[in-house]
């Protein structure tokens, strides 16, 4: 799942991702239900959807052609009435202003920029002529540098379409206080740095100026990386939320999934989103609530605690699910059900939840008549609406001897392979095993995460005091001590001591090339450290002009 478009309609809320067969509609964004639409065009990209004149309208992408709009006024119904297009688009985002007038922002590209467009609002016609509305730039937009951690010398060693010096795509409008927020993604889906950021406007087509707070939504480092190529909703509490694209892309570029983050904007109307820890869970409020509030609550209690197996694959030990790395795995030497993985957590350890992510490391669907399965771009995809097993048991123990099951698939009706387990109340373990039995396709039982949280029985490490220095128009170097009990650290920036809404996770390293600012702004840094136990925050630093020959053609 990728490229997700999130909206609120009627009480309810919807999810469209990429070619996926279907969408997904949930009453409170916690639990979601799949509901397949076969009447709609699913193995086009990008899909987009938004409420127009009291009905929910569809598009997506297609290289050519013509895209054509669907409709309806309830979308679990079946019946949506298409709508015919006049011309291809790539990556839409439909917008209805408060006037009523409707406008389409498309375009995914590393040449040609995002266009903007004003339609017809009940044949979705164009009217007028279409008009640019940015274009990347990435020689002064540091976070728009493709490459592994904005490395441009690091370019990733996977497939990619870039085509120039970024690529620019993923629209999505947002108005607020009468603002138009435009927001895009920029670099590259398969790329940790795959991230979000706006420009603004007071009229729908601009013009625009670019943010300097971009990227507003970014993730370069965790078990999960990337937030790119995402959706930005309001729930029924008033809280802003937005969605994302999150990274795998090891078996394949477009193996991704989709996450979801508080957001909001501040009193002088910048837009941010809460993504410190991004990877950890967070508690869902039920009603108005501070984004802010909403960070990691439960620790991480398994990173790099002695593991067990049933068996392991040479090349995938059991070490490697708790590595914190979703694109490495522990595989075990045998497909035969009943193999098994366990974690010893630290004396004392309070866990509230537990989160397993089996991995796709040989799964191998049945052939399929590719005649029947439609093309977008140039590779063929089959949608299997079945629901294969993934039978998983999760068990605890205090001495290893005597478990007891926390949760057993087997004995429900879910098939999941992100599995969440919410302890009905923490408690003390010790020990936890997952045990694997059928599995997809008859696949072999693999597991590229096993996350214990909760809370450790010890103190949180001492404070870090950075030093921060700008080394380049686009890179700052951060540097701290070491901080003895510390599992790491998260590096927070922004443009003032009070907006540091960008944060970078960091482990096995106390320094970092920050490598995603905008040329002419001034950056301050905090950063903090964290274990089992807790997190203690960092004061915030002003990033200094390193006066060396690289900093010196550097101007504000």
């Amino acid at each position: 799942m990728a490229d997700p478009s999130l909206v609120e309609f009627k009480g309810r809320y919807y999810l469209f991702p990429s070619v996926s067969g279907g969408f997904w509609y949930s009453d409170d964004l916690i639990g979601w239900e799949f509901h397949a639409t076969p009447e709609l065009p699913v193995y086009d990209y990008a899909p987009d959807v938004q409420e127009i004149d009291g009905h929910l309208v569809f598009c997506a992408s297609l290289v050519r052609g013509t895209c054509d709009f669907y409709r309806t006024a309830d979308p679990l119904s079946g019946v949506w009435e298409r709508i015919p297009g006049s011309f291809a688009f790539f990556d839409p985002c439909l917008f209805q202003d408060d006037d009523g007038r409707v406008y389409l922002y498309w375009g995914s590209s590393g040449k040609k920029p995002v266009m903007g467009q004003e339609l017809d609002r009940e044949t979705f016609r164009p009217i007028g002529e279409p008009v640019e509305i940015v274009r990347g730039q990435p020689k002064v937009h540091g976070w728009e540098r493709f490459g592994t951690d904005w490395d441009p010398s690091a370019q990733a060693k996977v497939q990619t379409l870039i085509q120039g010096d970024t690529y620019m795509e993923g629209a999505w409008m947002t108005k607020h206080d009468g603002v138009f927020y435009l927001q895009y993604s920029s670099t590259g889906t398969q790329i940790n740095t795959y991230s979000d950021g706006y420009y603004t406007a007071r009229s729908p087509l601009g013009p625009f100026d670019y943010s300097p707070y971009s990227p507003f939504s970014s993730n370069p480092a965790g078990f999960f990386t990337a937030a790119g190529h995402g959706a930005t909703v309001q729930d029924r509490h008033g809280n802003w939320w937005h969605t994302a694209t999150m990274r795998i892309s090891k078996r394949h570029m477009f193996e991704r999934r989709i996450g979801l983050w508080p957001a909001g904007f501040d009193e002088d109307g910048v837009l941010f989103c809460n993504q410190e820890f991004a990877d950890y869970p967070l508690h869902m409020p039920d009603g108005p609530a501070d984004p802010w509030s909403l960070t990691a609550r439960e620790m991480l209690l398994s990173w790099r605690r002695p593991v067990a197996a049933s068996s392991s694959h040479p090349k995938h030990p059991a070490t490697l699910a708790v590595e914190e790395d979703v694109r490495t795995c522990w595989v075990p030497a045998t497909s035969a059900p009943g193999q098994w993985i366990s974690v010893e957590l630290a004396e004392g350890s309070t866990v509230s939840s537990i989160q397993i992510n089996v991995a796709d490391h040989d799964v191998k669907p049945p052939r399929h008549d590719r005649s029947a399965t439609g093309k977008t771009l140039i590779w063929r995809r089959h949608i299997d609406l079945g629901e294969p097993p993934v039978e998983v048991l999760v068990e605890g123990s205090l001495d290893a001897v005597t478990w007891e099951t926390l949760y057993d698939s087997r004995a429900t009706s879910l098939s999941r392979t992100h599995l969440f387990v919410e302890l009905d109340s923490p408690r003390v373990l010790r020990h936890v095993r997952v045990t694997g039995f059928a599995q997809p396709y008859g696949s072999t039982f693999a597991v590229s995460g096993l996350r214990v949280f909760g809370q450790g029985d010890g103190t949180p490490p001492a404070a870090v005091f950075p030093t921060a220095h700008r080394v380049g128009p686009m890179n700052a170097d951060i540097r701290w001590q070491a901080i003895a009990g510390a599992d790491g650290y998260n590096v927070r920036y922004g443009l003032a001591a009070d907006k540091l809404y960008h944060s970078w996770l960091v482990r096995d390293a106390h320094e970092l090339d920050l490598a995603s600012l905008n040329t002419g702004h001034e950056y301050w840094v905090a950063v903090d450290s964290f274990n089992a136990n807790g997190i203690t925050r960092g004061t915030p630093v002003q990033v200094a002009a390193e006066p060396s020959e690289r900093t010196l053609t550097w101007t504000r």
